[in-house]
């Protein structure tokens, strides 16, 4: 693999990666935040999705999300790592509460 290949991640089971998407660092009156003032994003990118669910009759249960939908999450949902230097979040589809603006 060289220096500039881009790492890709395949979830298992019903397990989606996420891209959180950050809340504004200004208030609407124009106070910037601090870092430690800021509260965890709980909106995201979908940027893989696992096959689904094994239930057990043995069939696979397909998932409802989708790459490229934008889902909100519980607050403190999933486990967040590092990818290709960009903060990512990989958690279950269970713990996706809905999906924004089809």
């Amino acid at each position: 693999m060289t220096q500039s290949a881009t790492k890709t991640i395949r979830p298992l089971g019903d397990r989606i990666v996420v891209k959180p998407i950050e809340r504004e660092e200004v208030t609407k009156s124009g106070i910037v935040l601090p870092d430690t003032a800021k509260e965890k994003p709980q909106m995201g990118v979908v940027l893989a999705v696992g096959p689904g669910k094994i239930l057990e009759n043995g069939q696979r249960q397909p998932m409802d999300v989708q790459v490229g939908q934008t889902v909100l999450f519980a607050k403190y949902a999933g486990t967040e790592f590092e990818l290709d230097g960009e903060d990512v979040l990989i958690l279950r589809e269970s713990d996706v509460m809905g999906i924004l603006g089809e």
